[in-house]
């Protein structure tokens, strides 16, 4: 959890900017909108095809681009 303790010398805007940034490492925000609809796991797993699928045409390209030069 992203607790933070604001110290008697420190300015608030300095703590809420500490605060953001530790949620944003620990992935609280993104976490939250993933889980906020049901998705069957069907379509999870389908996702996943399609960018497992996405990531190897990708790599592909690149070495096509590579073997051109």
């Amino acid at each position: 959890m992203a607790n933070i303790e604001v110290y008697d010398d420190e300015n608030l805007e300095k703590a809420i900017k500490r605060f953001k940034r530790k949620v944003e490492k620990e992935g609280i925000i993104r976490e939250f909108k993933r889980r906020q609809y049901f998705e069957k796991p069907s379509t999870k797993k389908h996702e996943q095809n399609k960018a497992r699928k996405r990531k190897e045409q990708k790599k592909l390209r690149k070495l096509e681009r590579r073997k051109l030069y």
